[in-house]
């Protein structure tokens, strides 16, 4: 067993470099920012109750200006300024809110819809009461994205189910703080294992049904709105993830993108997850595509696939992985006019020699003979220090020369701590087949992580194209077999 540590990768901003999301954009401005077909106006649709309307325009209103970094705060690095949403500073553009593009939810519909007492109809009915309005707004008005605001009264009654006994809050204790965002709706997040017959979720719902309608949307508890939120994150990090999240769903390209290693061939990352249907009997593949070192990517939708009777696990047939290949092979040279010299596929789950015949032969049928088959998943296996604090982030465990521990979450230097709330567990990455070394796929992996434009805070534990793939299959299982989706993931996030 060897142990190594992994530099934290820079990002790469219109003016310089830094490792930091929300330094990079404070002091180097977002890396589009340059582009000519970039917009400085951003339209911001909204629907809500009146009291959220109003909640949401003064939160618009406050994050146009700085925002002051946690008061009293240790670590300044991780609770740091919010720059100001403005043309003058980071972003380089402006959040445009009128009367305009805004559509009112009565508060005598929203009294009706909480008299429903079946859980299901009452989530139906909410999803049917906003897309109403998201459609109306992306129809009839120029938006560029539609902010959700939910009210507290209607929270409470599609949030969770009645006669659960854990709140929404419980459910989400046991994820790690870092990726927890309190304006974007994890609020709506149900258990996995919930014992209903067939799934039924606000969040995923409204998103899956407003999808065909071409804008984002962004799904914000009213709870959540302002500065002075005891029991949340401070203003300036809800500001940060907030904008950074907005900003990216609006239809600019991206805020801050991976630094290329001009002596290595181009690299295109597919990341390839599974999701049960509805009613938990079908599970499909669900595919997040990133097309190089900027992270431009899409999403693709597999087939269904079949469990294996003995380890329980979900497998692609040779067939499905090559028709997979091809098509997010075909999607790349689409958008970038030209193949990748390499191509890394991150699984949840173990490659079988069919899965792998099925990648390799499509691959090499489009010209690509360089594949990387990398098995990324948790670990239960520690590394402990004498310290008080765990591994330090970026932490390489070489267990053999096929499998290697790698601490995305632990101690940040940049931060001066740990900033998660519970033991990190590393994740295990399993190399059957690898044209690149241990090292090198640690150091993709690690970056990958930094990609998530729905998180200012750099230290995920998932690489974007395993997170991603996960997140898009939560909405794909509300659309049928004959619905679209989209290709973009900012109408998953």
């Amino acid at each position: 067993m060897k142990l190594y540590s992994i530099e934290e990768p820079e990002l790469q901003f219109a003016q310089g470099t830094h490792a930091c999301p929300r330094a990079g954009i404070t002091r180097y401005d977002v890396y589009d920012s340059r582009q000519e077909s970039r917009r400085e106006r951003i339209h911001v649709g909204v629907v809500g109750n009146s009291q959220g309307l109003d909640k949401l325009h003064e939160w618009l209103e406050i994050c146009a200006a700085e925002i002051p970094g946690k008061p009293g705060a240790v670590q300044p690095n991780l609770f740091p300024a919010f720059c100001g949403f403005n043309r003058q500073s980071g972003f380089k553009a402006d959040f445009l809110y009128s009367g305009e593009i805004v559509r009112q939810i009565t508060n005598t519909d929203l009294k009706d819809l909480n008299k429903i007492e079946m859980w299901e109809q009452r989530v139906d009915q909410a999803v049917e009461l906003y897309y109403r309005d998201i459609k109306f707004l992306a129809q009839n008005r120029t938006v560029d994205v539609i902010v959700c605001v939910v009210p507290d009264t209607l929270y409470s009654k599609v949030a969770v189910q009645q006669d659960s006994e854990a709140t929404v809050e419980e459910v989400a204790a046991g994820a790690e703080a870092s990726d927890q965002s309190h304006l974007e709706s994890n609020v709506e997040e149900d258990d996995e294992d919930e014992l209903t017959e067939l799934e039924t979720n606000f969040r995923r719902q409204l998103k899956a049904r407003a999808m065909a309608l071409g804008k984002p949307i962004q799904i914000v508890r009213e709870h959540s709105l302002g500065l002075d939120v005891y029991d949340q994150q401070d203003g300036a990090t809800k500001a940060w993830n907030f904008c950074t999240a907005l900003y990216y769903k609006s239809g600019q390209t991206i805020p801050w993108k991976m630094i290329p290693d001009v002596n290595r061939p181009s690299v295109c990352a597919l990341g390839v997850s599974f999701y049960r249907s509805r009613d938990r009997q079908i599970l499909n593949t669900s595919l997040a595509q990133i097309f190089d070192e900027l992270g431009n990517g899409l999403i693709l939708r597999g087939t269904p696939v079949q469990e294996d009777k003995v380890d329980r696990k979900p497998y692609l047939s040779a067939e499905q992985a090559a028709e997979l290949a091809s098509r997010a092979l075909n999607e790349y040279r689409d958008a970038v006019r030209n193949m990748p010299g390499r191509v890394v596929i991150h699984k949840s789950s173990n490659f079988r020699p069919s899965e792998r015949d099925g990648f390799r032969g499509a691959l090499r049928a489009l010209g690509v003979s360089a594949v990387d088959f990398v098995t990324v998943m948790p670990s239960r296996l520690r590394l402990f220090r004498g310290k008080l604090y765990p591994p330090c982030r970026g932490t390489r465990i070489e267990l053999d020369s096929t499998t290697q521990l790698l601490y995305t979450r632990g101690s940040v230097s940049y931060y001066s701590t740990y900033p998660g709330k519970y033991l990190p567990e590393p994740l295990e990455l399993r190399m059957l087949e690898s044209e690149e070394s241990p090292a090198v796929i640690a150091q993709e992996v690690l970056a990958l992580t930094k990609m998530n434009w729905n998180n200012t805070q750099f230290d995920g534990k998932f690489p974007v194209t395993i997170g991603c793939a996960r997140k898009v299959g939560e909405i794909l299982k509300y659309l049928t077999e004959h619905d679209m989706p989209q290709i973009r993931y900012s109408f998953y996030m």
